[in-house]
């Protein structure tokens, strides 16, 4: 009896405990999904007390810049009116630093900010070094040229002497680190003496000489605290709620964010939408396909076809023209003027006829398309490769000889690409805060629901063993009768028996 009440006590406990198992698997499966939101939304806004307000602060990742130039081997055959071919050259690959200063929380739950960039030259990442000699188009006076196209032609004549005096060509042979980040140049010293507000520069010209050490505009951008459904939008950018670069109210709003950091909890419908100061306008970028970084599962965000089409293929983009072929985008109001023009390299989803009207160029989806992969959970950006190319529309005009007999034609003078993955310490907390042990939880609480019910199965089990079929109360008449003596069989051993005992027995006398 002992070991049987022993039995069905433990057969209780295990039913009790396997209750409690199911029980919480239950409650988990009901708060689980309501903590771990809490958590994202606790860790993903832009608080002093949040998880990604450091990495938001001092981005740990390393971005790199690297930059092709488009070397034309060709310039005196392009004045002749030939058309232009071009060598690639790089990359020329820069580490790039970000930091955030003039922090300032504001009281309409905004913050506002600068953040600082400088750029270091990597010879070990670099296909060539910052000394190599690139000839491309002078974009000063291929600018200022189309500019006087319509000007009279005493102006022209004018221009095109002071070009002669100054020593300027239609091509320049400038090294690498000149292009990037400055030269001197006579001509944009007499522009600024006569004409101070016509260039917004002042020493050096360069492609990238305002982007060094310098800043990208004030942004402010909602924090999230107060109001999550509007978290990490731009609500500012200098001042600004729109710019007036375009020519239609859409084309001029400052939409989606400020580029690093999206709202938490995305669809394959969720499309990431960003204010880049360089582009002058508000980029779109669309969901393409799930994958995984370094354990970490993340969607992909692509450009659709339409980000630089013209107004005929894509009527909302109107407001961006006056527009040539479709796949480069006009950026000549937000750049002094200059017919400049950006896109994706090598003229990649634009109108076949600009790369057919160069030479040199092999656009392919592969190495010349942009991608943002990001963790759809918590919005932050897990790896990303933007790619974008600046060109120059240049062709002959009358009344300055400096152009020659140029045809019309967009050329491409360089593409860049910049480029960052997560790693290290930060890829490891965040995957451990905001992957692990949300999955952990996820898996935890079906594990203690299976668990329970296997429990509580140990105690039913347990009774129904127990209350198996047992004996009934022993029959009399159903047992065999005893024989009688007469009716007694010999056995074989009787004989034997009888004549140890002396004989049979005799009947006891009357």
């Amino acid at each position: 009896m002992g070991s049987r009440a022993r039995a069905r006590r433990a057969a209780a406990m295990l039913g009790f405990l396997g209750l409690l198992c199911a029980v919480l698997g239950a409650v988990m499966i009901v708060m689980v999904p309501t903590l771990i939101k809490q958590q994202v939304l606790k860790n993903v806004r832009i608080d002093p007390s949040s998880l990604s307000f450091n990495m938001w602060k001092e981005i740990p990742v390393p971005f790199y810049l690297s930059v092709y130039f488009f070397d034309v081997v060709n310039p005196s055959a392009v004045l002749l009116g030939e058309k232009p071919q071009v060598r690639e050259r790089g990359p020329y690959v820069y580490r790039e630093f970000r930091h955030k200063s003039n922090i300032t929380f504001n009281d309409n739950d905004t913050v506002s900010f600068l953040e600082y960039r400088s750029f270091q030259f990597q010879p070990d990442r670099s296909h060539g070094l910052e000394s190599d000699y690139i000839v491309m188009p002078n974009i000063l006076v291929l600018g200022a040229a189309m500019m006087m196209e319509n000007k009279p032609m005493s102006l022209k004549l004018i221009m095109t002497l002071a070009f002669s005096t100054l020593g300027e060509r239609a091509f320049m042979n400038r090294t690498v680190g000149e292009i990037m980040w400055g030269y001197e140049d006579p001509l944009v010293h007499l522009v600024n003496k006569y004409l101070p507000n016509m260039f917004p520069f002042k020493g050096k010209f360069g492609l990238f000489a305002e982007l060094n050490n310098s800043n990208s505009g004030l942004f402010t951008v909602f924090t999230g605290v107060k109001d999550f459904s509007r978290i990490h939008l731009v609500d500012k950018w200098n001042g600004l709620s729109k710019v007036k670069y375009w020519h239609s109210d859409q084309c001029n709003m400052i939409n989606g964010t400020s580029g690093q950091m999206w709202a938490p909890f995305m669809t394959p419908e969720t499309s990431l939408e960003f204010y880049s100061p360089e582009a002058c306008r508000s980029m779109n970028l669309v969901y393409k396909e799930t994958g995984v970084f370094e354990g970490i599962p993340t969607y992909r965000f692509v450009a659709p076809s339409t980000l630089f089409a013209n107004g005929s293929i894509y009527p909302p983009n109107e407001g961006f023209c006056p527009c040539l072929e479709s796949g480069i985008q006009n950026i000549s109001t937000c750049r002094f003027n200059a017919p400049l023009f950006l896109s994706h390299p090598h003229f990649y989803n634009a109108d076949p006829m600009l790369a057919e009207a160069v030479l040199g160029l092999h656009p392919n989806p592969e190495e010349h398309s942009l991608f943002l992969d990001v963790h759809p959970v918590t919005g932050i950006p897990m790896n990303c490769s933007v790619k974008l190319q600046l060109s120059l529309y240049v062709k002959a005009i009358k009344g300055i000889g400096q152009t020659g007999k140029i045809e019309p034609v967009v050329l491409p003078l360089m593409w860049f690409e910049e480029s960052g993955a997560m790693e290290g310490e930060p890829l490891q907390t965040f995957y451990t805060q905001l992957v692990l042990v949300p999955s952990v939880l996820h898996y935890a609480q079906y594990v203690l629901v299976g668990l329970g019910c296997v429990l509580l199965f140990i105690p039913i089990i347990h009774q129904i063993r127990s209350q198996g079929p047992r004996p009934g109360p022993r029959d009399v008449t159903s047992q065999p009768s005893v024989a009688t003596e007469p009716d007694r069989l010999p056995s074989p051993c009787t004989p034997l028996l009888q004549d140890s005992l002396g004989g049979p027995p005799t009947s006891p006398k009357a």
